[in-house]
């Protein structure tokens, strides 16, 4: 008996051809590791890849040449095919560089480094404080354009989706690559813009400065359009000489930021560097990662009346211009 794939050769029947030429929509094909080219004969066949198995075995012996004589050139991994491509086709994509098994990991605006490192550990790319480690210890080993802080990175990882591959935390330098590019967005964003301003004495405050502004307002006032009146007051008391009062800054170091026992005892310790209601000037860091809205207001405060703000149930800004204005705030919209 004359064997399927010779009498079809003899019979002048196209190996290579596509085994649906009209269907050109692109999928991700998984080739397992360790898997022969010829090994995926029937699930290609089983997937709609290839006509029949019978001629992708044909075609890796009689039409394969070079690198990719008999397929030797797979790769392991996902590879974007779709029914339409012809078996040369189809080998060249399966012998490319696999398409990345990337994920969305979002950092969220105003989260704290404690938060990301809980969110990485929750994905599973990394242990308990590893992520923590890695931006408090060592920080020399970071490349930026801008000034970075030597003892902890808060405030400089940029909150924003980024596309990442799991597997890539599996590396050794991992989780330091992936730091670098938090980091590495912060300079695209507002960093790099920000140091040259600085340099040239164009930038309105210290850099550091209104990185920590920054990631108040970003706590303290949910409304972008907001964010430079808040930005505002909260300059104003500064160049006045007056305590912040924020209250926010208070919850920084609580493990829990929605710990009220834990927050009013905080309120209370003279010795907590950041308490802004005890202490003057600034809070020694960062209390999160501010994004972008809550960069810009930092940077371009709205001048107003007020000195005092405070937040209804729905959340609405309520300014007040004296003590005895801020207090009947207080009452009217019952603001404890």
């Amino acid at each position: 008996m004359v064997p399927a794939f010779l009498l079809a050769s003899l019979l002048g029947c196209d190996l290579s051809s596509a085994p649906n030429p009209k269907d050109s929509t692109d999928r991700l094909y998984e080739v397992p590791a360790g898997t022969s080219a010829r090994g995926l004969g029937p699930d290609l066949q089983k997937e709609g890849l290839v006509a029949a198995s019978w001629r992708w075995e044909w075609f890796l012996r009689m039409e394969t040449s070079g690198e990719q004589e008999g397929g030797t050139c797979l790769k392991a991994g996902q590879h974007r095919v779709n029914a339409a491509m012809t078996a040369p086709q189809l080998l060249t994509a399966l012998c490319g560089v696999p398409v990345p098994k990337d994920e969305p990991f979002t950092v969220v605006e105003g989260w704290r480094i404690r938060e990301i490192d809980a969110a990485l550990v929750a994905k599973g790319w990394a242990q308990p404080g590893e992520f923590t480690k890695a931006v408090t210890t060592d920080l020399t080993s970071y490349k930026a354009e801008f000034p970075l802080p030597a003892d902890t990175l808060e405030g400089f990882l940029y909150p924003e989706t980024y596309k990442v591959e799991p597997d890539a935390f599996k590396k050794p330098d991992g989780l330091h690559a992936f730091v670098q590019r938090l980091l590495d967005m912060f300079g695209q964003r507002f960093g790099d813009e920000a140091e040259k301003a600085e340099k040239a004495g164009t930038l309105p405050r210290p850099f550091h400065d209104l990185v920590v502004m920054a990631s108040m307002i970003e706590r303290e006032e949910p409304s972008p359009e907001n964010r430079p009146i808040i930005a505002g007051i909260l300059w104003k008391r500064i160049d006045a000489g007056w305590n912040l009062g924020v209250d926010a800054t208070s919850r920084y170091t609580l493990a829990d930021w929605n710990d009220r026992e834990a927050f009013l005892g905080k309120l209370r310790d003279p010795n907590d560097p950041w308490n802004t209601r005890l202490k003057a000037g600034l809070p020694p860091t960062p209390i999160g990662n501010p994004g972008d809205v809550a960069l810009k207001a930092a940077q371009n405060p709205q001048a107003s009346e007020f000195w005092y703000y405070l937040h209804d149930s729905s959340h609405t800004l309520h300014g007040g211009r004296t003590v005895a204005e801020h207090e009947a705030n207080r009452r009217r919209y019952d603001v404890h």
